[in-house]
């Protein structure tokens, strides 16, 4: 199925979500990421990094100053506040990027809209409450994650073998309810299941194969599958090397109507997205399409280099 039109309201505007999905580039700001700690240490290397993420066909940039991991504490909120807004009014500012503040905490939220932010995207399920007066004064979209465990905290369940999308479901309605209550409009929400978080790898699966049934709730669905650790266990690599596993729950993600789906590999992902909907009838291709000649071989394969190029029609 594609994914049911659904809009979401921001602060900057209203989204029109449906069809085929938005990509959300993953920009982290903090040194100790699971999948890229380390590599962008300064400002100027995470907005080069955004700036590529958004030529490669990013339409949102996800920015957090703190990482899942649970070897480490949390972080501070003034901290964190350090760490981000200086990276969001670049991104949001000087690039014009629509931009999401990974984050838990209200106050590192509120800081990062007043930078420009546009959604929250909280990958607690709502551990802090004022998150939710956060969005309802300041217009910003909530995303609603599942999950039972606080903040850097590890936990498995598994006596929700068999349950796991029932739990997603009933959870999920439960926030909707409360953040309602507290002022947040139906419309400011997109909802995540959470692989991964609490989750063990077969819950993770369960909830995907089920993801459907989630579109019962009537909000925008966000598809974090990107380097996650239910792919490494399947395929037993590691963050890196797993974007072959990425893109294949990809496909099932967005087969199921995911609206947005957030990777750290965008140009792979909009590649494989472009044609595998030009495959599907998605996209139009025109009779005209044709492959330049300087991309038919690879140029380091020139002569010189003790190759010739493969004849035209060869594979």
């Amino acid at each position: 199925m594609r994914a049911p039109a659904r809009a979401l309201s921001t602060t900057r505007g209203t989204l029109r979500l449906g069809g085929r999905p938005w990509l959300m580039g993953i920009v982290n700001a903090s040194p100790d990421s699971f999948s890229d700690g380390g590599m962008w240490r300064t400002l100027e290397q995470r907005v080069e990094l955004a700036r590529s993420l958004l030529a490669a066909g990013a339409e949102v940039i996800d920015i957090g100053g703190e990482s899942g991991v649970t070897n480490q504490p949390a972080v501070d909120p003034l901290e964190e506040i350090g760490r981000v807004v200086p990276l969001i009014e670049a991104v949001a500012g000087g690039l014009g990027a629509l931009v999401s503040i990974d984050t838990y905490k209200a106050p590192v939220a509120e800081a990062a809209v007043a930078a420009g932010a546009a959604i929250v995207n909280d990958p607690s399920g709502l551990h802090d409450p004022a998150l939710a007066e956060v969005c309802a004064r300041t217009g910003a979209a909530l995303i609603l994650t599942h999950t039972s465990a606080a903040p850097k905290q590890k936990l498995l369940e598994p006596a929700l073998d068999g349950r796991a999308l029932d739990d997603v479901m009933q959870l999920l309605r439960q926030r909707i309810s409360f953040v309602t209550s507290r002022g947040v409009a139906f419309e400011q929400l997109l909802l995540d299941p959470g692989p991964d978080l609490s989750k063990t790898p077969a819950q993770t699966v369960e909830v995907l194969r089920g993801l459907r049934a989630l579109h019962s709730l009537k909000r925008p669905l966000l598809l974090a599958v990107s380097r996650k650790d239910f792919i490494g266990a399947i395929t037993a690599r590691p963050p890196r090397a797993r974007l072959a596993g990425t893109l294949a729950a990809i496909a099932e993600g967005t087969d199921a109507g995911a609206h947005v789906v957030r990777v750290h590999d965008v140009e792979p992902t909009a590649e494989f997205l472009a044609v595998r909907a030009a495959l599907r009838g998605e996209a139009a291709v025109d009779s005209g399409l044709r492959l330049h000649d300087e991309l038919r071989w690879d140029q380091g394969s020139q002569p010189g280099g003790g190759l010739s190029p493969p004849a035209r029609g060869c594979a």
